[in-house]
């Protein structure tokens, strides 16, 4: 008989008569063993047991490995901290992004316990924390220009386009290519998907500027962005403003600085006096609603391949056309929680 196969219970009645044949009966260990087909070590550590705890030493334990202490809750705290407010090369830890690896490693830094990348993965989900892609941030990001922007240069910005009833609007480009990413298509696993589409590779330009209202402008052109085609739509949206002085913030592209630009608008003093240029901080695209049209409108090109650049041009003017007549969807990319600021 082997006694492994038996259950805790099992187990537990044959150590208790055992131990009552040795301690009771008087029967030394070799017997005892031969009688109930066990080795004599076990016999020799039951009796131990018993004559140190009592029958409770006996008793049937928790099978398994047994539990490895946990991480103390301060320590888990500071684990915490780190992976929301660092990145892992500024912690000098051989990762560029937090993955469960990085937080093995991580773990491993600060207590000295080993984990597995499935131990890692169960903390994470502890933690409420789940995969997600980057937004990028420039190293040549200022934080100072950036506080300065939001508390000071913005609010005075809008408090004048309020006083002067002038139209506020926020301006971005994007360029849109025949061989963008396509995002995913469900198929049988281990079956790649296959997508039709033009070998050729083409592109075209958008240029757009919306308000917190819900209002829109666009023009997509061919050309790469210039000051002339910076000029052409500064001077749409004069046309469309009527009366109304247009305040437009952009960011520090070239085409928007160029001395073409300040030119132009010198060259007229109506023209100088009804339109004013603001730039938000140098490498901070996320402060800009428009960049939220944009992130739009490219999903919703990718649902169309295009066959050549008219097409493109085509799909890209039909979808910003929808978009002009339903205000509401314009207003809503002012909730996204990095522009919120502007949503007022």
């Amino acid at each position: 008989m082997d006694a492994r196969r038996l259950t805790p219970e099992a187990q537990e009645d044959l150590r208790r008569r055992v131990v009552f044949s040795v301690l009771e009966e008087g029967m030394n260990y070799s017997a005892a063993a031969k009688t109930h087909g066990v080795c004599r070590q076990s016999v020799s550590d039951w009796a131990r047991r018993a004559q140190a705890g009592g029958v409770r030493a006996l008793a049937a334990r928790k099978r398994g490995p047994k539990p490895r202490p946990r991480i103390d809750a301060e320590a888990e705290r500071g684990i915490v901290r780190a992976i929301r407010n660092d990145c892992p090369d500024q912690l000098l830890l051989p990762f560029a992004l937090w993955t469960r690896e990085a937080v093995v490693e991580l773990i491993r830094q600060r207590t000295g316990r080993r984990v597995s990348v499935w131990t890692a993965g169960r903390y994470l989900k502890r933690w409420n924390m789940t995969p997600q892609r980057p937004m990028r941030r420039a190293y040549e990001r200022d934080p100072a220009a950036v506080r300065g922007w939001l508390n000071e240069h913005y609010p005075a910005i809008k408090a004048r386009a309020k006083a002067e009833n002038a139209l506020f609007l926020w301006g971005d480009e994007m360029g849109l290519r025949s061989d963008d990413p396509i995002g995913r298509s469900y198929a049988p696993r281990g079956k790649t998907p296959v997508a039709p589409a033009t070998g050729r590779r083409f592109g075209c330009n958008l240029i757009s500027a919306i308000s917190n209202l819900g209002q829109l402008w666009f023009m997509v052109f061919a050309c790469r962005l210039t000051a002339r085609v910076f000029i052409e739509f500064l001077g749409r949206l004069l046309r469309a403003a009527g009366e109304r002085k247009v305040f437009l913030i952009v960011d520090s592209h070239p085409a928007h600085k160029a001395s073409a630009v300040w030119n132009w608008l010198a060259g007229k003093a109506e023209r100088f006096a009804r339109l004013e240029l603001f730039f938000l901080p140098g490498y901070s695209p996320e402060l800009n609603p428009d960049e939220c049209l944009n992130q739009d409108t490219k999903q919703a090109i990718k649902k169309h391949r295009p066959r050549d650049q008219g097409e493109l041009m085509g799909n890209v003017r039909s979808h910003l056309r929808r978009r002009q007549k339903r205000p509401a969807s314009v207003k809503r990319f002012f909730e996204e929680k990095h522009v919120r600021y502007a949503a007022a």
